[in-house]
């Protein structure tokens, strides 16, 4: 019983398949794919950000972003005062 073979591994794939079907592991294969590229481009937006900043001091901090989405709106909330 020491490691598993390769039909091993293609019984419990076949196993997997039977009880949740390709579709639903398709899914969730896509939606882990979104996750992973989601989280690559918000270190990579945050490594650009810091690097603006030491680049140019002065420069100021909130600028807009490019949305991937052209359904999104993009809008900035403001708090508001009540008198």
């Amino acid at each position: 019983m020491g490691s598993m073979s390769i039909w091993h591994w293609v019984i419990v794939l076949v196993v997997v398949m039977l009880i949740f079907g390709t579709k639903k592991i398709g899914n969730i294969g896509s939606d882990l794919g979104k996750a992973v590229k989601g989280f690559k481009d918000g270190v990579k937006g945050d490594e650009e950000k810091a690097n603006a900043a030491n680049a140019n001091p002065n420069a100021s901090t909130t600028q807009p972003q490019q949305v991937a989405d052209k359904t999104t709106i993009d809008v900035e909330a403001r708090d508001k005062t009540r008198s």
